[in-house]
């Protein structure tokens, strides 16, 4: 698959031909969707709590006697009958991990890049570099690359110069930074095009490859 490779001006510069061994492969939606939600589940804290009925404070005392009120006979004003009183069926903490083999968490990246190749959704630029912190320039560089989409943006590793481009797409809503060899398959499935400079694909390669 032949991409075309532009400038941050929004110019191509040339036409490079991408790894079929990743951005060609099977696709299989089942082991994306599987991915994903190992993804969103291990992000859970598990920490919610609620209190049962041996619990809550309060409620030693029988509300009234047993017999002879015409009332529905009660034990403790802390049953879950009552205002105030213990819940039940409801969460407590627990862990929500996931596991997932490291080779089909791969196969699913590997899945996902695939279907964003085949859908023009991957933009290759020569260099990502911008002359100074400015979001502003950014700004105007993703308008030039991927016009109003929404873009995930591919750093090759870090550096002073990466760095400029980092900070000036913290301020913008529609656009995220993320190392190469922390792709996961939220952000890659979450952004509408997929901007990575070559020696993103280099970063890819070495352990998708």
């Amino acid at each position: 698959m032949e991409v075309d490779v532009y400038n941050m001006d929004g110019q191509k510069v040339r036409t490079v031909e991408l790894p079929a061994a990743i951005f060609e492969a099977p696709i299989n939606v089942d082991l994306m969707h599987q991915a994903y939600v190992r993804q969103m589940a291990n992000r859970r804290l598990g920490t919610h709590n609620t209190k049962t009925r041996s619990e809550v404070s309060g409620g030693g005392r029988k509300p009234w006697r047993q017999k002879g009120t015409g009332r529905a006979r009660q034990g403790s004003t802390r049953a879950p009958q009552w205002v105030g009183g213990g819940r039940v069926h409801t969460p407590k903490p627990r862990d929500y991990t996931l596991d997932m083999p490291r080779k089909m968490r791969r196969a699913a990246l590997r899945s996902a890049l695939s279907v964003k190749a085949a859908g023009n959704e991957i933009v290759l630029v020569d260099q990502l570099s911008l002359p100074e912190p400015k979001t502003r320039l950014m700004a105007k560089a993703l308008n030039n690359l991927v016009g109003d989409a929404s873009a995930l943006i591919l750093i090759p590793e870090k550096n002073a110069e990466t760095e400029l481009v980092v900070r000036s797409t913290n301020n913008i809503p529609y656009a995220k930074t993320l190392l190469a060899n922390y792709l996961n398959i939220r952000d890659l499935l979450g952004y509408d095009k997929v901007i990575m400079p070559l020696q993103a694909i280099d970063v890819l390669v070495s352990y998708l490859g």
